[in-house]
């Protein structure tokens, strides 16, 4: 009977540490720092986990939604690691800021220059995006995560809601709700703090022009009581003076 219980223990360990180290548990995934409002702008972290034991990643392709195609992409530099960024010509341009573009950030690319992402191990890369889109509330970005014996795993499927989370399942950027501050709040703010600049320069000139009458005023009181001392003591000499002659 012991025997039989220690050996159902060790079968209940075995099941539960697959289970931890089984694939879907660790896959490519994309997070915000902070937040990823419509409209707005946001840095993402791609996070890449090495599932095996036996070889190191050494290359990970993010493909950018062509659905909804962002203006600005810009990774952010990692060490040990090459980027490529591939753009493709939009069917519909964007309009940013006043000026139409007619391409967009379709591929990023980071290549190992060493070693990679060893077992055991994961890697970030960080990406600043926007603007992002406000008639969606999420981004899909598909992955290609390739490891140095050459295998390729496909990080492609898009998870559906109400469903199990597919094996493979691509990257899913979560938007929220955009900026309560909204896009004309910085004019508004600079409108504010001009006004209040110029109250402030208002305030400063006049106390400086009490100041100045203060100090006016002042010098004329001690000039006059310059005045006074100065008759008094002439008067005093000269009533001394006649005492002495008498």
């Amino acid at each position: 009977m012991k025997a039989s219980r220690i050996a159902a223990a060790g079968a209940v360990a075995g099941v539960t540490v697959l289970a931890v180290s089984s694939p879907c548990f660790a896959h490519v995934s994309v997070q915000p720092e902070g937040e990823a409002a419509k409209g707005g702008y946001a840095v993402v972290g791609f996070k890449v986990p090495n599932e095996r034991d036996n070889a190191s990643t050494t290359k990970l392709e993010v493909t950018f939604p062509s659905d909804h195609p962002l203006s600005s992409v810009q990774p952010q530099p990692v060490e040990g690691w090459d980027i490529k960024i591939t753009k493709s010509r939009l069917a519909t341009p964007l309009e940013v800021h006043g000026k139409k573009i007619d391409e967009a950030v379709s591929k990023v690319t980071w290549t190992a220059t060493g070693d990679g992402i060893e077992p055991g191990f994961f890697q970030k890369f960080p990406v600043s995006v926007g603007t992002l889109p406000e008639d969606t509330d999420q981004l899909v970005f598909k992955a290609l995560q390739t490891y140095s014996n050459k295998e390729v795993v496909r990080w492609i499927e898009v998870p559906q809601e109400g469903q199990e989370e597919p094996e493979n399942p691509a990257p899913v950027l979560a938007l929220t709700a955009p900026a309560e501050d909204g896009h004309g709040h910085g004019a508004a703010d600079d409108d504010k703090a001009s006004d209040d600049a110029e109250k402030a320069s208002a305030e400063t000139a006049a106390a400086s022009d009490d100041d100045s009458g203060g100090t006016d005023t002042t010098a004329r009181v001690l000039g006059v009581v310059g005045i006074a001392v100065g008759a008094a003591g002439v008067a005093y000499g000269v009533l001394a003076g006649r005492r002495r002659t008498a």
